[in-house]
């Protein structure tokens, strides 16, 4: 029995939800393999090897597979998937655009965002935006999983020795091309590996008020900033800040939510996160049923007198 992860890279280094997955693959039992996909992707093949428990890296290089491309990706995991009894992604973006392509091509069903293993052929997964644990048993030969970073740690970065295999890259199935890509640079931590988040909710008013009153407070913390779906809808903040069922899971050691009344889709988002902290006028919010520290208090008095404390 041997599990293979398929590595989400930028063809330099791992992003962070690729050890979260590769522990996954370990308590499936057996050994680990880890597929590294991508164009001039040596260097992130090497940061593979040297990850904790990895027994194998697979290294795929070609140009049809520098820019993660799901058709071209999955036709590579496909390529080799006869060898593993468990092929397991990252329940990010990009795993959920190539996983369910191989478990259709395989006919198995796909076991997703799964918290838990516990044991090779049973896997735990929220159901009704986390309120519920669904205990999922598959009878397929291979197993095609999604696991959420959130539910696992990350395995160590350094430590392991693996080898490193050269595959022969599959030929660019000509179903899509990549055109170009426009990336919003920040100094901040990327949201789901962040550590500290700073959230604002609809309550800020606008998105000049979001900007003044969070941001000086991610500053002093070093901390990535977040937002309510509602504070998103109504424009205070870009898409990719959103914390929630529809937006991003995320469980850093701290977590700060400003003037956000806690809706069930956006609990399911961060309610793993290690320490809450819940500043709302509101003393009825929801928010305050997760958090470990509630202030009732106006955000606009609190988040600039907590600011001046630190």
């Amino acid at each position: 029995m041997t599990a293979l992860v398929i590595a989400e890279h930028d063809n330099a280094s791992l992003k962070s939800a690729t050890l979260n997955t590769v522990t996954a693959a370990l308590a499936c039992g057996g050994e680990v393999h880890v597929l590294v996909a991508g164009e001039n992707a040596a260097e992130a093949a090497k940061a593979a090897a040297q990850v904790a428990g990895v027994a194998k890296v697979l290294h795929a290089d070609g140009a049809g597979l520098g820019h993660g491309l799901a058709e071209n990706v999955a036709a590579q995991v496909l390529a080799i998937a006869s060898n593993y009894s468990h092929i397991l992604f990252p329940a990010t973006a990009s795993g959920k655009n190539v996983a369910p392509r191989v478990a259709a091509k395989l006919d198995v069903s796909q076991i997703s965002d799964i918290t838990k293993v516990d044991s090779p052929d049973t896997f735990e997964r929220p159901i009704y935006a986390g309120n519920a644990i669904a205990t999922v048993q598959s009878a397929d030969s291979v197993k095609v999983i999604t696991v959420r970073g959130t539910g696992f740690d990350a395995a160590a970065a350094t430590g392991g020795s693996a080898a490193v295999e050269s595959l022969s890259a599959v030929a660019d199935s000509g179903k899509s091309s990549f055109v170009g890509a426009e990336l919003a640079k920040s100094e901040r931590p990327e949201l789901t590996a962040a550590k500290i988040i700073v959230s604002g909710g609809r309550a800020l008013g606008s998105a000049e008020k979001f900007t003044e009153v969070m941001t000086p407070l991610a500053d002093k913390l070093g901390a990535a900033i977040g937002a309510s779906r509602a504070a998103v809808d109504a424009g205070y903040a870009p898409n990719d800040l959103q914390v929630g069922q529809t937006g991003k899971i995320v469980a850093p050691q701290l977590y700060i939510a400003a003037g956000i009344s806690g809706a069930i889709q956006h609990l399911a988002g961060m309610k793993d996160s290690k320490v809450i902290v819940a500043i709302n006028k509101d003393p009825e919010a929801p928010i305050f049923s997760v958090a470990d520290y509630g202030l009732e208090a106006d955000l606009f008095t609190a988040v600039p007198e907590l600011v001046k404390a630190l």
